[in-house]
């Protein structure tokens, strides 16, 4: 039997629900005669009559009543489906995943996401927060639509460009010996208990980077795996570390000390990662559009933090 089309539903519903040739084709803007050939096609492949047609009237036998609730399920169905799927070509639905540093998701990212679903209030805005080679390799498997992230050595299968950048202080408990200072060298951290973070964290990487720079051994006293648990043992007086500015606010809350690091200052460059030549859903075009609005109208960001 010949495949039942779309165009042969729509045109018998037309009809069906007119109880009219004439009426239909004109709501449809078709010809009566196409439109008569679209139900008799209709009906010679389902072999039986739907329409009982006299120069006056037309009425629906029994089986043209079961086929139009079918005909008119399908014909909702496609007209719902291809409404959701224009919304989601002009980025009004779907969903953005984005893969990022969990400090990167708790700080930087809230005030984007609400403005952007405000107005896109049909796209979902999914976090992936982690560790930097765990967010490089969420956009490598397409886990990940793009990524904020530090960068080390980036997989040539990757572009970036940067997004913001955040500054590096030393963090003391309070009363500590340093505290008073107006800042530190990094050298005069390396000399006092160091908290560290895990080896598998970027803050890591740039801090034992920062220490071989100026040839110091800062040995840590302890290390965590978190950020909040870190910022735990300064609050108890354990130590001292160093954290970019974007992370403070996942430290534990507690009286601490912040102060400005030089010799040398470090920053930690965050950057939008992608892809190499890979199209991107609208919706998450229009999450980087909404990004890039930020960076140029120069929003507010918490102290130490710079659009890049």
């Amino acid at each position: 039997m010949e495949a039942t089309t779309l165009r042969q539903l729509a045109a018998y519903t037309a009809v069906a629900r007119a109880a009219s040739f004439t009426a239909a084709a004109a709501n449809l803007h078709v010809s009566q005669s196409s439109l008569s050939r679209a139900v008799a096609d209709l009906e010679r492949q389902l072999g039986v009559r739907l329409l009982e047609r006299d120069t006056r009237n037309v009425q629906l036998t029994a089986a043209g009543v079961e086929a139009l609730r079918i005909a008119e399920q399908i014909v909702t169905a496609h007209r719902a489906g291809m409404k959701e799927l224009r919304r989601f070509l002009l980025g009004e639905s779907g969903t953005v995943a984005v893969a990022t540093l969990p400090s990167v998701a708790a700080v930087l990212l809230p005030q984007v996401i609400s403005d952007f679903r405000e107005r896109r209030p049909q796209v979902t805005v999914r976090l992936l927060d982690g560790l930097e080679r765990l967010v490089v390799d969420r956009v490598l498997s397409g886990d990940a639509d793009m990524a904020i992230t530090t960068i080390g050595h980036p997989p040539e299968q990757l572009e970036h460009r940067p997004l913001v950048r955040d500054r590096f202080v030393a963090v003391l408990p309070e009363g500590h010996p340093l505290a008073d200072r107006d800042k530190i060298a990094w050298d005069d951290l390396a000399r006092q208990p160091f908290l560290a973070v895990g080896r598998d964290s970027s803050v890591r990487r740039l801090t034992d980077a920062a220490f071989a720079q100026i040839d110091a051994h800062a040995v840590p006293a302890a290390e965590a795996g978190s950020i909040a648990t870190v910022g735990g043992l300064v609050t108890a007086g354990l130590g001292v570390t160093a954290m970019p500015a974007l992370v403070l606010p996942l430290m534990a809350a507690g009286p601490v000390v912040c102060l400005p690091l030089v010799d040398p200052v470090v920053d930690r460059r965050l950057d939008i990662v992608v892809r190499f030549r890979r199209t991107l859903p609208t919706a998450t075009e229009r999450f980087l559009e909404t990004l890039e609005e930020y960076r140029l109208q120069g929003r507010p960001l918490p102290p130490g933090v710079s659009w890049a």
